[in-house]
């Protein structure tokens, strides 16, 4: 144990002074040559394990549960990250543990790809899940969201306590589970989260048969209202986008059944303090220019973007890469309606061609193409006046980032 602690941290020395911090490596050397190690670790854990997993929400969902879970006091381990396979969790381990092997968290609440997720609950204990969804997100990757789904139902089925689950999402509500939990919407907010439209929206039970812990009753604007246990409670959200009031009924569903004499009051206030994960949209100000950027990675992510971020007001870039972790093909750009958006100052990244003929389609106007992410932020940045929005895939959004965190693009 001792030796595999001294190994990764001396591999994350080394990644640090080469500039590449973030990396995974050091978990994937433990991963081969000691494949007990993570569970070694979590598995002694007072609270356990929390797996949180779907295809859309996974990252500000699970800071979401750490944040509520640390104002009650627990000592939250979690891959904040973003790196959500095993070797990522292996390498967070490693960053925080002692080289005596103190590690000193009262439970993991970690997100895990679907399918690694998988190979996860085969090794380490989970005491509980939360689902969040299933769409159709780099199905190169992962084939068929059927496929997905049951790679999840796999996953829940590993759990010793507790399996959350989003009640409004067709494929979830019929995993077979034991100790469901249920969080959902009200029917006056279904029409604001269609389900995958591949789906007929009656198929299976009826989310309406199913009583759900918490429900997102009401949203305007960024005042959210939830019913939890028969009563309301309302916040205002720094969380930004609808979807993501709505991934924090999931996480107040969890946390709630996590520790279930604790405020629900308390957990109400704690969430109002709660601010969006990173790249998701986050706000910068780079040279005096406020700058919002919004991960988008599929269809019903980037309809989501629009539907709650699309206003005149704003400039908007686009940038669009092909990478193997944003899915090679990007078909799936057809599948968005991009009509609220009348005008998109630049498109970006390795498949901007790409988006400036899907936009054609919708008779949306471009005014430049930069396929070098570093030369259209630039531009995108002197622009005009207004502020600015980015809807970028994975890796775009990552460099995007790294550009903007420097404050000064001049």
């Amino acid at each position: 144990m001792i030796g595999s602690i001294l190994l990764g941290k001396g591999i994350q020395t080394a990644t640090r002074v080469r500039g590449n911090g973030g990396s995974a490596l050091p978990g994937l050397v433990i991963e081969r040559m000691n494949p007990k190690f993570v569970r070694e670790i979590l598995g002694k854990l007072k609270y356990g394990v929390v797996v949180i997993s779907g295809t859309n929400g996974k990252t500000t969902t699970t800071k979401i549960v750490a944040e509520l879970l640390e104002k009650q006091g627990l000592k939250v381990f979690t891959n904040d990250t973003g790196s959500n396979f095993v070797r990522g969790v292996i390498s967070a381990i490693v960053k925080k543990i002692s080289i005596r092997g103190k590690f000193g968290y009262d439970i993991a609440v970690l997100e895990l790809d679907e399918a690694y997720a998988v190979k996860f609950a085969e090794i380490v204990p989970i005491e509980y899940v939360l689902l969040l969804n299933v769409q159709r997100d780099q199905l190169d990757r992962f084939g068929e969201i059927d496929h997905t789904a049951k790679l999840l139902e796999m996953v829940a089925q590993h759990s010793k306590k507790a399996v959350v689950i989003n009640r409004e999402d067709p494929r979830l509500r019929e995993i077979d589970v034991k100790r469901p939990v249920y969080f959902g919407l009200s029917e006056d907010l279904m029409k604001l989260f269609p389900p995958d439209e591949d789906l007929p929206e009656d198929t299976g039970k009826r989310s309406t048969e199913l009583p759900a812990l918490v429900r997102l009753k009401k949203l305007v604007k960024d005042r959210a209202t939830y019913e939890i246990d028969g009563k309301d409670f309302s916040a205002t959200l720094k969380l930004k986008g609808g979807y993501n009031a709505y991934n924090a009924a999931g996480a107040l569903a969890l946390v709630k059944t996590i520790l279930p004499k604790s405020s629900t009051e308390q957990f109400i206030a704690d969430l109002s303090g709660v601010e969006s994960a990173f790249g998701r949209g986050e706000s910068f100000t780079v040279d005096g220019v406020t700058v919002e950027l919004l991960l988008v990675k599929n269809p019903s992510a980037f309809q989501l973007s629009l539907d709650s971020f699309a206003s005149d007001d704003y400039d908007y870039m686009i940038a669009i890469n092909d990478n193997y972790a944003d899915g090679r093909d990007v078909s799936w750009l057809y599948n968005v309606d991009f009509s609220k958006l009348k005008q998109v100052a630049i498109c970006a990244g390795m498949r901007a061609y790409d988006m400036v003929l899907r936009l054609k389609y919708d008779e949306i106007e471009v005014d430049s193409v930069e396929q070098d992410v570093d030369k259209a932020l630039r531009q995108f940045v002197g622009y005009s006046g207004k502020p600015k929005r980015i809807f970028a895939t994975y890796t775009a959004m990552l460099e995007i980032r790294k550009l903007m965190t420097g404050k000064s693009l001049l």
